[in-house]
């Protein structure tokens, strides 16, 4: 059987829509051991390192899940868009929130098998977190009423 970019994003939109916090252990399956990772909130590099991304993740928020929407990929170039859903109580009363971004995945092949070894995510925190919040929500409103004024 031969392993492919294609092959392997299939396997990590599998991966990601059907994340549990067991499956964090499991992270060397589709990244590799160099791997780097980057949002708003972090940039890391290895798989004990994201995987303790991930692990804050379950540990922070409640029901969060990920809805790949969009995938292209291009080579070892892939680009996915998708809607994070989850719920914290201390936000809209514990209602489910979503984000929408979008993530940048650079794939090499290591012993023939494709693995993710960037991870970028792209999703603006001032919209899809900060507005949503009590306090910093409203200051973020008023900034961004200002701005555009």
């Amino acid at each position: 059987m031969t392993d492919s970019p294609e092959a392997a994003m299939h396997r990590v939109v599998h991966f990601f829509e059907h994340l549990q916090p067991a499956d964090v252990s499991r992270m060397a399956e589709i990244y590799t051991a160099d791997a780097q990772f980057k949002d708003p909130f972090n940039q890391v590099q290895g798989l004990p390192a994201i995987a303790h991304v991930f692990a804050h993740m379950f540990e922070a928020l409640q029901a969060p899940r990920f809805v790949i929407t969009t995938q292209v990929v291009q080579g070892e170039q892939c680009f996915v868009t998708w809607d994070f859903l989850f719920a914290m109580p201390r936000m809209d009363g514990g209602q489910t929130q979503t984000i929408r971004g979008a993530t940048h995945f650079v794939l090499r092949e290591e012993a023939g098998v494709w693995r993710v070894a960037v991870h970028r995510d792209y999703w603006d925190a001032a919209e899809e977190l900060y507005e949503k919040l009590p306090v910093v929500g409203a200051l973020m409103r008023w900034l961004k009423k200002r701005a555009n004024s």
